[in-house]
C-alpha cells in the first residue's frame, strides 16, 4: 500500500540538513583523513538518495546514523583507488587486461631509488652538460642484441609510428598482405601505417607471399620494406612467407631499408626451455635489418616500452624525429628497464629472476607440486563447503606472443554446493583483493602457474570468507 501524500511530506520536512550532518561527520572516525570536499559531497548524496528513496515510495530510515553511515560508504568508494592489484589465477601469464608482464624485484627496487630522488636522468655527469636520457638503456641494449644503436618511447605501436615516420613519411612502405595485423584494442598495422604519413603498398595473398611479389611492386616511390612478424595469430597449411633474411637481400639490392616489426620481442632462445621458436631480437639483428622494433612488457618481461634498436645511420634519424619527444619514456620506466635488461647478461639469471620467464618455463612438475599444496590449503579452508579437485589443463602466454600455444599445467578445479560458480565468480572479482580465474565446463578454475609466492595462502582464506 502506497504511502498517502501527508506521510511522504513529513518523512521529507523530517531529513536532516547537510550543515548538521556535516558537523557530525567531521568528529566521527569513518570520515578519519577524508578531504572535506569529499565528505561534502558524500553527505548531500546520501541525503538525496534518501529523498530519492521517499519521493519513489520506497522503505528509507531517516536517522543521522543511517544517513552518517550511508554517506561513509559512498566517501570510502570514492577514496578507494581505482586501479587496484589483484591475484591472476587464469593461467594467462600476459594477461592484457591485467596489466600483461609484473617487474622483477630489481626493477621495483630501481624505479624506487630513481623516483624518489632526483637523478642524471638527461645530465652527463662526466661533462656536466646536458645528456640524452636514453643513454642508460642504449649500450646494455646494444651489448644484448647485437645491434649499432638503440632506444626505447612508451610502446611498441609508438615505435612502430615513430620508425615509419621517419624512414617512409610521405613514400610507399612494401608489406605482405598476411602481415597485417590487429593488435590489442583494434589497433591495425595499416591505421599506424596512415598515421604516419607512408603509403600501403600491399603484396602477395593471405597466405602466400614470394620475393618477386616484393621486387615486382618496388618503385621510385618506395621508401621502405617492413616485415612484421605475426606474434598473436598463426596461419597453417598452404603457405609461404619471405624470410627476414630474404627481404634484407632485396632491400640491398634496391638500395631500400628493411624494417621488422617483433610486436613481442625476446632476448632469450627459448628453445632451451622446451618452448617453441620465437625469434631472438638477436637473430633478426643478426639478419640483417635497419631497424627493428618489438615490446618491453610483453616476453621481455619488464615496463611498457617500444624498444627500438638498428643501425646507426637509421637510428640517428629516428632520435633527431619531432615525434620522440612526444613518445618519450619517463625515469620510471627507464629504471625499470634498465633493471631488468642487465638480468638478461646471464640467461639462468634472467628465467630466474623475471616473472614471466619464470611463469612461461615452469614446470609441469612444480606445477603440480604446487597443485597439491593448493589443494590441501583450500580443502582445509571450504571443507565440505565445495566439491574440489585438480585437473591437468592449460596455461597460455597470452598478450599477444605465442599464437595457439598452450602450456601444460593442472589446475585447482572449484563447485561450490552453496552458490552457483558464476555466483563465486562475481565473489571473487568484487572482493580485496580480487581474484580472476576461469570458469569451465561448470567448475571454477584455479591455475597455479600464475599465483605469486604466497598467494595460495590468500586465495584459501578468501574462498573461506566467501562459500559459507
Amino acid at each position: 500500500m502506497k504511502q498517502s501524500m501527508p506521510d511522504k511530506h513529513l518523512q521529507l520536512k523530517s531529513l536532516p540538513g547537510v550543515d548538521h550532518i556535516l558537523a557530525l561527520a567531521e568528529t566521527d572516525e569513518q570520515f578519519t583523513r577524508m578531504p572535506r570536499s569529499l565528505i561534502l559531497e558524500s553527505v548531500r548524496r546520501a541525503i538525496d538518495n534518501t529523498r530519492k528513496q521517499i519521493l519513489e515510495d520506497k522503505p528509507a530510515i531517516i536517522t543521522d546514523e543511517a544517513i552518517l553511515k550511508q554517506a561513509a560508504r559512498l566517501a570510502g568508494q570514492k577514496m578507494k583507488n581505482r586501479l587496484n592489484p589483484l591475484i591472476n589465477a587464469t593461467g594467462v601469464v600476459l594477461h592484457t587486461n591485467l596489466g600483461r608482464a609484473l617487474l622483477c624485484r630489481d626493477a621495483l627496487d630501481n624505479i624506487m631509488a630513481v623516483s624518489s630522488s632526483y637523478s642524471n636522468l638527461e645530465l652527463d655527469l662526466a661533462t656536466g652538460k646536458r645528456g640524452i636520457r636514453y643513454a642508460a638503456i642504449e649500450e646494455l641494449i646494444c651489448e644484448l642484441t647485437g645491434a649499432q644503436a638503440a632506444m626505447a618511447v612508451n610502446n611498441n605501436a609508438g615505435a612502430v609510428l615513430l620508425a615509419l615516420n621517419t624512414l617512409a613519411q610521405g613514400r610507399q612502405v612494401i608489406v605482405s598482405r598476411g602481415e597485417l595485423v590487429e593488435i590489442g584494442g583494434s589497433f591495425r598495422i595499416p591505421d599506424v601505417m596512415i598515421k604516419s604519413g607512408c603509403i600501403l603498398k600491399e603484396v602477395g595473398t593471405t597466405n602466400r607471399t614470394h620475393p618477386h611479389d616484393y621486387t615486382h611492386a618496388i618503385t621510385e616511390e618506395t621508401g621502405l620494406l617492413l616485415k612484421v612478424h605475426t606474434s598473436n595469430y598463426k596461419i597453417e597449411g598452404f603457405t609461404t612467407s619471405v624470410s627476414l633474411k630474404e627481404l634484407v637481400g632485396i632491400g640491398k639490392s634496391h638500395d631500400i631499408p628493411v624494417m621488422e616489426d617483433l610486436g613481442s620481442g625476446t632476448l632469450i632462445d627459448f628453445r632451451a626451455f622446451g618452448l617453441p621458436s620465437e625469434p631472438p631480437v638477436f637473430e633478426q639483428v643478426a639478419s640483417g635489418a635497419d631497424v627493428v622494433t618489438f615490446s618491453g612488457d610483453k616476453l621481455l618481461g619488464g615496463p611498457q616500452a617500444g624498444i627500438i634498436v638498428g643501425t646507426k645511420h637509421y637510428m640517428d634519424q629516428i632520435k633527431a624525429n619531432p615525434l620522440t619527444r612526444a613518445l618519450r619514456i619517463d625515469k620510471m620506466t627507464l629504471a625499470g628497464l634498465e633493471a631488468t635488461l642487465k638480468l638478461y647478461r646471464d640467461t639462468l639469471v634472467a628465467v630466474e629472476e623475471i616473472p614471466t620467464l619464470k611463469m612461461l618455463t615452469l614446470s609441469y612438475e612444480q606445477l603440480c607440486s604446487d597443485a597439491d599444496v593448493l589443494f590441501s590449503l583450500v580443502t582445509e579452508a571450504v571443507g565440505n563447503q565445495a566439491e574440489i579437485a585438480l585437473a591437468d589443463m592449460a596455461s597460455r602466454p597470452g598478450g599477444g606472443s605465442y599464437p595457439g600455444l598452450t602450456l601444460p599445467t593442472r589446475c585447482l578445479t572449484i563447485r561450490p554446493k552453496t552458490m552457483s560458480v558464476t555466483a563465486l565468480d562475481k565473489k571473487l572479482r568484487a572482493f580485496d583483493p580480487a581474484v580472476m580465474g576461469r570458469i569451465e565446463d561448470d567448475w571454477f578454475i584455479i591455475d597455479p602457474r600464475t599465483l605469486q609466492p604466497g598467494q595460495n595462502k590468500i586465495l584459501a582464506n578468501i574462498l573461506k570468507k566467501l562459500i559459507d
